[in-house]
This record gives structure tokens, C-alpha cells and sequence, in this order.
């Protein structure tokens, strides 16, 4: 039994998919899939290994590294013909935003300017926990949103949202593949592993994954 965590949404659309073309090709093992949107003690609740989006800070952990994701702000082609595209992140503090927690404290965004980091404070109507509706409403035209680019890429491919202010993303964030560094790992999860750094790089469509 492997057992592996991810977020919610990252692995429904990237990690489970990847999981199930490992299960098939390896019909003998099982695999214990958490989906989850926090960091949980990978020790204490008996986790082999973990997908994170997120600098490691645990030290008694290691990562290996198979992508960025980047931070991004978009909005519908309907709020852009209403407002006009901002110019500037700052602009972003006299426009509708729609403010989904899970990606930081809602209210403050973060972006760099002339490699600066540029804070700015937003507003809006709709404060949100879950990513699914507050996507949904920046589709539907009620504000900007700021999201992990994963979480709106379909949108944006069906034209429902448009990227703005990229020039002024912050860094993206690092895709890790997390084990514990103490443990000596068994083979069948270090095949998976491997079978999970090849196949989340090739899952992240372009936009997604950074290219540079």
C-alpha cells in the first residue's frame, strides 16, 4: 500500500489521473489517495509521499522538485469590456475583486514590481473558501480573481477568463514531490516516485507549468 496526499483540486485534475495509469501499469499495487487542502504531518498520519505546492520547510523532509505553478490574476472578457484591463496591480484596489482565501489571506494580494514586492489590499463582494465557486463567479463577471493557474487554465481555454497584469506575477510557487528523508524508501514507492515526476510535468498544460 502507498499511501499519498495532494491538494483537492490539483489532484483531481493532475495527481488522480497519474495514479490511476500507475495502478494500471502496475496491477499488484495499492494506493491510498488523500485529497486534501491542508498540510498534514506526513509521520504521524503514515503518508509515503506527498504533492505540494509550496516551498518545504520541514527539514526532516525531502523534495523533489517536478514543476512551478504560478499566481495569476484573471477576469471575464465581460468585466474587461465593463472596466477596461488594469494597467497596474494598484488599479486592482478600485476594481470588484473576488477574494478566494485559499490562496492567501483574501483581502492582500501579492505582486513584484522591478523585482519588488508590491502588496496590494483588494476588494469585493464575494469572500470565498472553495476555489470551484469563486472561478465560477469571475467567469460569471463579478470581479478579478487571483488563483493558482491550474485552477482557471480550463477557463481560460474556453474563453470564459482572461490573464492580466502578468508582468507583475510573483514567483511561482515550486511543484515538489515530498517523502520523509529518514526513511529508507521501498521500491514500489520509489517507482512511484518516478512514475509521478515524469507524469505531472507532462499533465501541466502550457501556462501552467513555468517554462523558464
Amino acid at each position: 500500500m502507498i499511501t499519498v496526499t495532494a491538494p483537492v483540486r490539483f489532484g483531481e485534475m493532475h495527481v488522480a489521473p497519474a495514479v490511476t495509469r500507475f495502478l494500471q501499469r502496475y496491477p499488484q499495487v495499492q494506493v491510498r489517495l488523500l485529497l486534501l487542502d491542508r498540510v498534514i504531518d506526513m509521520l504521524e498520519e503514515g503518508v509515503d509521499v506527498a504533492v505540494r505546492i509550496a516551498p518545504l520547510g520541514d527539514s526532516s523532509l525531502v523534495a523533489k522538485p517536478v514543476g512551478r505553478i504560478r499566481k495569476v490574476v484573471c477576469a471575464s472578457p465581460k468585466l474587461l469590456g465593463e472596466v477596461g484591463p488594469p494597467g497596474r496591480p494598484e488599479d486592482l484596489a478600485e476594481l470588484p475583486c473576488v477574494r478566494f482565501t485559499g490562496i492567501s489571506s483574501g483581502s492582500v494580494w501579492h505582486f513584484f514590481r522591478n523585482s519588488k514586492p508590491l502588496p496590494v489590499t483588494v476588494n469585493g463582494r464575494l469572500i470565498c473558501n472553495q476555489v470551484g465557486p469563486a472561478v465560477n463567479a469571475c467567469s460569471a463577471g463579478l470581479g478579478f480573481g487571483m488563483f493558482l493557474c491550474y485552477q482557471v487554465m480550463p477557463a481560460v481555454r474556453r474563453g470564459e477568463l482572461k490573464l492580466v497584469l502578468i508582468e507583475f506575477e510573483p514567483d511561482p510557487l515550486p511543484l515538489s514531490l515530498v517523502f520523509p528523508h529518514h526513511r529508507l524508501l521501498s521500491t514500489r514507492v520509489r517507482i512511484f516516485v518516478d512514475w509521478m515526476a515524469r507524469a505531472l510535468p507532462e499533465s501541466l498544460q502550457p501556462g501552467v507549468r513555468d517554462q523558464a
